[in-house]
């Protein structure tokens, strides 16, 4: 009896995002965006540097850059340069390309030349080739590859009733065999390597690898050790890559979504799936569908 009085009294808490913009997920402090990218003073540059734990300020290119994917959103330069740096309050950090990742004073990928452009570009273009056929369910294998465990308090987060990743048409499976997407977290240390290889081996095709978290992007606060790399991508090919410390489950959202192709690139947070009324009748193999 209690539980149903809550329930009436608490209505439906399950978030309507990607449908509908989410008050707390654009709430959130996702990442680091730069505000002035103006070229440093003379001896700035160093200064600037020396702020990041990660190495993630970048100032060679002439310009202020941060490199996202090895950011672990500490704040350090927000705090101290709040002329130059600021939170990004979007969830929506996620991209099909690790340059994509650097990003300028434009939020995106404005520290990015013309020919790494181009490999953007062509890199979104192979994995919309890949998904196409995933739009429907997608069979979602999740590995811990190393990481401190707060990525997997997000991951888990995932099917609580808040999220409920399910209505959405993912699922997790504890087979390789099953899965189409892999989500791997943790920095790939040389001990996992071996078993994220052989599990990506095991997936059918066509499937997609998702990093998740700066660990998996990039190696994290301290990298490379004598027991793990720079990240994943060096066990196995990286398609989308979530930055974060830890990615929150708005974040994992967002990069599920853009993987499978339900998410245009540079959509902000409006309608991408279509209203549940439409989707009720469109079934495959007794999957739920999301299309």
């Amino acid at each position: 009896m209690p539980w149903i009085v809550r329930g009436l009294r608490d209505g439906i808490v399950t978030t309507r995002y990607p449908r509908r913009p989410d008050g707390y997920g654009d709430g959130y402090r996702a990442a680091v965006r730069v505000v002035d990218a103006r070229p440093p003073v003379p001896g700035e540059a160093s200064s600037l540097a020396g702020m990041c734990p990660t190495a993630a300020i970048d100032t060679s290119g002439g310009v202020v850059a941060v490199d996202r994917g090895k950011c672990i959103v500490c704040g350090a330069c927000v705090e101290q340069r709040p002329d130059r740096f600021a939170f990004e309050p979007s969830p929506e950090v996620a991209a099909s390309a690790r340059r994509a990742l650097v990003v300028g004073s434009s939020g995106h990928a404005g520290a990015l030349g013309a020919e790494d452009d181009a490999a953007v570009e062509e890199a979104r273009a192979e994995l919309a080739r890949r998904v196409r056929v995933l739009r429907r369910s997608v069979h979602v294998r999740h590995v811990d590859a190393g990481s401190d465990g707060s990525e997997e308090w997000e991951v888990n987060a995932l099917l609580n009733p808040v999220y409920d990743v399910h209505r959405l048409g993912v699922f997790f499976t504890a087979s390789p065999r099953h899965a189409d997407l892999l989500l791997v977290t943790g920095v790939g240390t040389a001990a996992m390597a071996g078993p994220l290889r052989r599990t990506w081996e095991a997936m059918p095709d066509p499937k997609i690898v998702l990093a998740a978290g700066t660990d998996a992007v990039s190696g994290g606060l301290v990298q490379p050790t004598y027991a793990s790399g720079a990240g994943i991508d060096a066990i196995v090919p990286v398609d989308v890559w979530v930055p974060g410390s830890p990615p929150s489950p708005f974040s994992l959202l967002h990069g599920i979504l853009l993987a499978v192709g339900l998410l245009p690139r540079d959509r902000g947070a409006t309608a991408a799936i279509p209203d549940r009324r439409r989707r009720a009748g469109t079934r495959a193999s007794g999957r739920t569908a999301v299309r």
